[in-house]
């Protein structure tokens, strides 16, 4: 069984690798390429016997890649997708083979066969899940098999540092984050970041291209939020945000879903223009800020209520609900401008702003809702229970939100 356009396609991947044109060759393996469709109509149903006149064709395994590309190639054309991941895994593993032996010129090639690795195994899951079995173990294969790149980028000891291996430590690591996070296994993302700790000799992450750094600071970001990190979560999505180009409007969206929430705390509101470039978080965060801005407690617990199902799905509710506090703040701030900024005000005219949300709120509930302003240093003053009387300081009342030394110590 031969094939003049396959044979074509074996002299120009010889090409690639004699001049090793790294850009070129992640294109030559790509199954979504034009030269694949050809490849696809010239052989009506390749399998691993009929490709095998082909061996020896190429220096190995580069012959064993080639045949792999093609049997990837009719699975992927016949909506097969299971069948085209598993020959994708064996093409990566060959890939490797070779790629521990060379320098950082095939990390182009590296990069485009581990992301349509990862794309086979989604879209394998999706076929598992509608026959009713697995829909995880295609992807926790997948990274499996990608840190073994990893590891493969880490151990270049012998390449000069321009050309190293080394380069692709950190997209590599983005894909297998993106990995863990899909199958919501992201307690196994520790062994992977270990590495990185335990290998001192691997570049700055400042010298990495920036969309590696930006992939990168997401995802360290989004695990210190599930993990109640919350500082170093806020540092990692700002870096990821101002650094992730402009052009990347759902990268940014994605970055500021998980950034405004923590900026809240901060006492940093997001502006209207930025809220405007971005309708969905519009959406779903104006109404919790105007009521935050106005102490509007009824209209904030409406929008919990209202978004409950969403929140939940992206593990923001108990955030939001914890934000809920910042517009009691608001609301006894405004009795306070509202009697002139005094310093003593009758405990009855908060119990009364109170009931503007929840006519029920006992006075009783009210005052301890102020008492937890004041422990949580949200108020600067003290209650008299037995007058009825709250006495606030006399300067700095309501202490701004930006200048509280622990932020986020209400979500703890």
């Amino acid at each position: 069984m031969s094939s003049s356009k396959f044979a074509n396609y074996l002299i120009v991947l010889a090409e690639s690798l004699r001049e090793e044109r790294g850009p070129e060759l992640a294109y030559l393996l790509k199954p979504t390429g034009e030269h694949g469709k050809t490849l696809v109509k010239d052989f009506r149903n390749p399998t691993r016997q009929t490709m095998s006149y082909y061996e020896g064709s190429l220096e190995s395994p580069w012959d064993e890649i080639a045949i792999q590309y093609v049997l990837v190639l009719s699975n992927c054309a016949r909506k097969r997708a299971l069948e085209a991941f598993k020959e994708e895994c064996t093409l990566v593993s060959l890939f490797l083979r070779f790629f521990s032996s060379n320098s950082g010129w095939t990390l182009p090639a590296l990069f485009s066969i581990l992301r349509d690795l990862r794309d086979l195994a989604s879209d394998a899951d999706h076929e598992a899940a509608s026959r009713g079995q697995d829909n995880t173990a295609n992807m926790e294969e997948a990274a499996r098999i990608i840190s073994k790149a990893f590891s493969s980028c880490v151990t270049d000891r012998q390449s000069p540092l321009a050309e190293s291996r080394k380069w692709g430590v950190y997209y590599v690591v983005g894909l297998i984050l993106k990995c863990y996070f899909r199958v919501r296994r992201i307690s196994l993302s520790k062994n992977i970041l270990r590495a990185i700790d335990a290998n001192p000799d691997i570049p700055p992450l400042s010298s990495y291209p920036r969309s590696h750094q930006v992939t990168y600071r997401y995802y360290i970001g989004m695990l210190g939020f599930l993990n109640e990190d919350f500082a170093k979560a806020e540092r990692e999505l700002t870096l990821a945000f101002y650094n992730c180009y402009t052009g990347a409007h759902s990268n940014q969206e994605r970055i500021l879903v998980y950034l405004i929430p923590l900026r809240l705390f901060r006492g940093h509101l997001p502006s209207r223009e930025l809220l405007r470039r971005f309708p969905v978080l519009d959406d779903l965060y104006t109404p919790f800020i105007t009521a935050i801005r106005t102490g509007d407690i009824r209209s904030y617990d409406a929008s919990l209520d209202r978004f409950e199902r969403r929140l939940v799905d992206l593990n923001l509710y108990l955030t939001l609900e914890k934000a809920r506090e910042l517009c009691i703040r608001g609301l006894f701030r405004r009795v306070w401008i509202a009697i002139d900024k005094s310093t003593r005000i009758p405990m009855s005219m908060f119990h009364a702003a109170v009931q503007t949300a929840d006519a029920e709120t006992t006075s009783e509930e009210a005052e301890c809702l102020l008492a937890n302003m004041i422990f949580k240093g949200f108020v600067r003053g003290y209650i008299s229970h037995e007058k009825q009387m709250v006495v606030l300081a006399n300067t700095n009342a309501f202490p701004r939100l930006v200048d509280r030394p622990t932020p986020y110590a209400l979500l703890q």
